[in-house]
């Protein structure tokens, strides 16, 4: 009798350690994307500057004394308009020395002319030898050659007074001078920057792992920021053939197409590349664009977290492409519509439940 309850009470005491069920583990919440976002959707938009497509700095030819500026930074000016000029004094003087020089030369080359005449009478009737003949012969090429350099001598003083002026080398706007009355140049010095406003594009820096979306004579759009609400048409024209050594990036030049006044030198330009252009370029038409931190390796492999309908998050292995500033290029083993995790992926593990909470690609 006392073995019997010796047992019922040990039985008791087991049952009454034995430990409580563990509570159900929250779900988890999850930051969440749903894939639909081609490579083609997500067309490439860069940010560039209003440049003029010609543009030239101009100086005077001559080194000399400002004396006049006739133009303002902003000014339009018309292809021959004169811009500053210097003081003409010391060229008049050479133009001036130089002519009287022309005048001598012109003088002596008809004396030996004339002299010549009369030996070439001598000779013919036998009064002087034929050596005498040709040294006067000889004077009078040299008299003549002597004449045809101080007259161009005397040509090139007179552009150097045409130098005095600057002027205009093409229709466009003022965009830089340097040049102030009083001030002393030197020859070939740039005094004055003149843009032509005809031709206007806009320079845009293209990463280098975007360059195959990018072709000379594809369409883009083209919006100011000043005015976001209009936009022009423009085409890529050219391309730089190597990148940047700074910012490995590849200089684009794309020509605005019909551009009013309300695009202006130095604006900031917002460029999109259609979509026709980057399917093109890209060849992924297929590929879906995710965010980098969606991606993790397990085993070797890439792998992306897919959210099934019951919230529970499914490893699934899939093929990567291009990796871009945007996010990277899944080419197989994901469709459209489908829900991936894309924060936090390391720290999953299969069949767990979360919370997911939905965030639109940008």
């Amino acid at each position: 009798m006392k073995i019997t309850s010796l047992g019922l009470v040990l039985l008791t005491l087991l049952a009454g350690c034995d430990k409580p069920p563990q509570p159900a583990q929250p779900p988890r919440p999850a930051l969440v994307m749903e894939v639909g976002a081609t490579a083609v959707a997500n067309a490439m938009a860069l940010v560039g500057e209003v440049h003029p497509r010609y543009e030239s700095s101009q100086g005077f030819r001559i080194s000399g004394k400002v004396i006049e500026r006739k133009v303002d930074v902003g000014a339009y000016v018309k292809k021959g308009q004169v811009i500053a000029r210097l003081d003409a004094a010391d060229t008049n003087l050479s133009a001036a020395a130089a002519l009287a020089d022309v005048r001598a030369a012109e003088a002596s080359y008809a004396l030996a002319l004339a002299e010549v005449e009369r030996q070439r009478q001598l000779f013919a009737k036998k009064f002087i030898s034929a050596s005498a003949l040709d040294i006067r012969e000889a004077e009078l090429k040299t008299s003549g050659a002597r004449l045809a350099q101080v007259k161009a001598q005397a040509n090139v003083s007179g552009n150097q007074t045409q130098y005095a002026n600057l002027t205009a080398d093409r229709d466009g706007v003022v965009t830089m001078i340097h040049a102030e009355p009083g001030q002393v140049v030197q020859a070939g010095e740039a005094v004055v920057q003149i843009a032509d406003t005809k031709e206007i594009e806009v320079l845009v820096a293209v990463p280098e792992s975007r360059m195959a979306e990018v072709k000379v004579n594809a369409a883009v759009t083209v919006k100011m920021w000043a005015n976001p609400q209009k936009a022009y048409a423009g085409i890529v024209r050219e391309i730089s053939p190597a990148a940047d050594s700074a910012t490995r990036a590849f200089n684009v030049r794309v020509s605005v197409k019909e551009a009013d006044e309300a695009v202006k030198l130095g604006m900031t330009a917002g460029v999109k590349f259609n979509q026709q252009a980057i399917a093109q370029g890209a060849k992924q038409d297929a590929a879906l664009l995710i965010p980098t931190s969606a991606l993790t390796e397990i085993n070797g492999k890439k792998t992306v977290w897919v959210i099934d309908a019951n919230n529970k998050a499914q490893p699934r292995e899939v093929v990567a492409g291009q990796f871009r500033e945007d996010g990277v290029l899944i080419t197989s083993g994901l469709q459209a519509g489908e829900k991936i995790a894309i924060a936090g992926v390391h720290t999953l593990i299969k069949n767990q439940l979360v919370t997911p909470i939905v965030r639109a690609l940008p």
